[in-house]
């Protein structure tokens, strides 16, 4: 009779508020995004000569990353507001629909900016805590009212998209040697086909809220598909720049090698068959390439160390 009573009065649904406030919290860092992001920082730091795996400094550079990466999200969707709410894939995140105020999600971007950039500096390095907020500002402030305007906005964003492996390395070096710029050159290559491709499938959504965001303005058209095409092949030369350096060994560089034609091959299919379905294998296949590129560079690091 008590559990009854203890459930009718609310404490239960109690509980579900919290979760449903977590929830729109997950929403607003953009979690899944978020965590491929540090993702690549992580990988990014470990791949630095003399580093080993510390399990204290990697927590520490996923929480700074998260924290970081959070704000310039929660920045985005306050910037977005009414665009978000346009857009049938966007429509539900807690600002767009009215379930957080814009001033609590401003609080929350100023309070995990701060808090991510003193972990950075005070465990780290200052130079990668000014990194990340260089990041985050060019995200949330550049890039975001950015793809309104132009089609350039994609290589706006790919600069902030890119960072986190800059970050990563200058984390664990305190310096800006060729390493960090190659693992910068990779992730920000790889972004043109893989945010185009992204682009392509929500062609319809993206054009009602007004964002421009292909490489044409007449939208998923051949020149788009050839635009994919060229970056996916520029990602070649700069996949070899690892091994050049004695960053991995030959078995990375094997696998970066056919990873990258992949990508290539899938480009080109996209351009021959110029529909969505296509469109969404060049996504899907770039999602799974930069896990693959860079976990195979650490292993043969690791081996060799």
């Amino acid at each position: 009779m008590k559990v009854r009573e203890t459930i009718e009065s609310g404490h239960f649904s109690g509980w579900g508020i919290v979760r449903s406030k977590c929830k729109d919290y997950m929403q607003l860092i953009k979690f899944t995004l978020n965590l491929t992001v540090v993702f690549s920082s992580v990988i990014s730091y470990l791949l630095a000569p003399n580093i080993t795996f510390n399990f204290l400094s990697v927590l520490l550079l996923f929480i700074g990353g998260v924290l970081i990466t959070g704000s310039a999200n929660a920045i985005n969707q306050i910037s977005e507001k009414e665009t978000d709410a346009l857009m049938k894939r966007t429509a539900k995140r807690p600002v767009a629909s009215g379930r957080m105020s814009v001033s609590e999600a401003s609080a929350f971007a100023v309070v995990s900016a701060v808090i991510g950039t003193m972990i950075m500096g005070y465990w780290f390095n200052w130079a990668s805590a000014l990194l990340g907020l260089f990041s985050l500002f060019l995200y949330g402030f550049i890039y975001t009212p950015l793809k309104r305007v132009h089609s350039v906005s994609v290589l706006v964003g790919a600069i902030p998209g890119a960072l986190p492996c800059l970050i990563g390395w200058v984390a664990a070096t305190d310096g800006w040697s060729a390493g960090g710029w190659v693992l910068f050159a990779i992730q920000f290559i790889w972004q043109f086909p893989h945010f185009w491709a992204i682009a392509w499938v929500a062609h319809k959504d993206y054009s009602a809220a007004g964002f421009k965001l292909m490489p044409s303005d007449a939208g998923p058209t051949k020149y788009s598909a050839i635009q994919a095409i060229i970056y996916s092949l520029l990602m070649l030369p700069v996949g070899v720049m690892p091994y050049l350096l004695h960053m991995s060994g030959l078995v990375s560089l094997v696998i970066v090698a056919m990873a990258n034609l992949f990508m290539v091959w899938q480009c080109i299919r996209l351009y021959r068959e110029m529909n969505v379905k296509a469109a969404r294998r060049v996504m899907f296949s770039s999602y799974i390439y930069l896990p693959i590129v860079l976990l195979s560079l650490l292993a043969d690091k690791m081996a060799g160390v």
